[in-house]
């Protein structure tokens, strides 16, 4: 019998305390047996650029009511949630991920944040970043193996490392990316997901934020991915999900035909 998963993403801007659209389109995504849904960044919170404005009590409770949300879903559709929330500490704010299942829920403290000056979350965020970096979330569901990454930390080899020390079959990536980066971020997922085998599913936010006399857009661009680095389904720039059906055939044969895993072992 094949092993099959499906797979959802919600392309949205940030709902704020509003959950109605949110059950509209769980409702859709169990409707269609749907297994795992991703959310992207900063969509269950404001931008964390927006914070200064609101009181620390107000996204605290944004935040709480969220998850309440997301365990009352996950019991009543039998769904996995992953979802970037923001959790406040004594220390300040933390930039985390989520993981809501009908018994449990978890959380990844995301290890390595954005520090550029136009965009510094390692300064605003009170994450510890100077710690020795610790393997991502990961998870079985349906015979698959499931690792969550954050979305920068995309860019370093030690977390792609641990999707292939632990044979992840699919990468969860939410995301909030936005200045016209469009190309830069299609070509790398598709290349890593050839490299290392895995199907990569990535959801990006909507939405606009005003900085001084710069306008940020977040463009969608939520895609899954297969591990031949084909894009299977991509949603363009409007609020939409994503649902899709992987198979873990397609892993195994992508790896036994490649063999890249294959010639490393014994020399590294």
């Amino acid at each position: 019998m094949r092993k099959q998963l499906v797979v959802a993403a919600l392309q949205l801007p940030t709902l704020g305390m509003n959950a109605t659209r949110l059950e509209f389109y769980l409702k859709q995504a169990h409707q269609r047996k749907a297994d795992v849904i991703l959310l992207g960044e900063y969509v269950l919170n404001h931008f964390f650029k927006e914070f200064e404005k609101m009181s620390k009590a107000m996204l605290k409770e944004q935040t709480r009511k969220h998850i309440e949300l997301l365990k009352k879903f996950a019991e009543k559709y039998d769904i996995t949630f992953i979802a970037p929330i923001i959790l406040t500490k004594k220390d300040g704010f933390h930039k985390t991920i989520a993981k809501v299942t009908p018994k449990s829920i978890s959380y990844y403290e995301q290890q390595i944040l954005l520090p550029y000056a136009h965009w510094n979350e390692k300064r605003f965020f009170a994450n510890k970043t100077t710690d020795l970096l610790k393997s991502p979330m990961s998870f079985s569901v349906k015979g698959f193996k499931v690792m969550v990454m954050a979305g920068f930390e995309l860019h370093f080899d030690y977390f792609w490392q641990k999707v292939t020390e632990k044979k992840a079959d699919l990468v969860l990536l939410p995301t909030a990316s936005t200045f016209g980066s469009h190309n830069r971020w299609r070509e790398i997922i598709k290349t890593k997901a050839f490299l290392h085998g895995c199907f990569i599913l990535r959801a990006n936010r909507l939405g606009e934020y005003q900085d001084e006399d710069v306008k940020w857009r977040f463009y969608g661009d939520t895609m899954l991915v297969n591990p031949e680095g084909e894009v299977e389904m991509m949603l363009e720039d409007k609020e939409s999900m994503l649902i899709e059906v992987i198979e873990k055939d397609e892993v195994t044969e992508h790896r036994k035909a490649w063999g890249f895993e294959r010639e490393l072992k014994g020399r590294i």
